[in-house]
């Protein structure tokens, strides 16, 4: 996996960055071979825990994904929307 630039604010406590941090691995993962769409989904919860506002998790995807290049609201949808254990948005796949 690459290293990028994950968006995270200094209030947040080491628990919630970590939380953070991890959801953006996940949103990694997909893109780059598989995750587990429940794995993804739970994640997603808890950095929803930490993020509550709509707008807000937009601008935090947007800044991932200007970074990264990966798209977590894709990635999202996609774990929602499949009935398979799990999902890769890696296109070679």
């Amino acid at each position: 996996m690459k290293s990028y630039h994950y968006p995270i604010e200094e209030t947040w406590t080491t628990e919630e960055i970590i939380d953070v941090i991890e959801f953006f691995n996940l949103i990694e993962k997909a893109y780059e071979s598989t995750v587990n769409r429940v794995d993804l989904l739970e994640s997603y919860r808890q950095f929803k825990k930490v993020v509550p506002s709509k707008s807000e998790e937009k601008q935090y995807f947007s800044q991932f994904e200007h970074s990264s290049g990966y798209s977590s609201f894709h990635a999202v949808k996609l774990a929602r929307d499949s009935e398979n254990n799990e999902i890769s948005l890696n296109s070679s796949r």
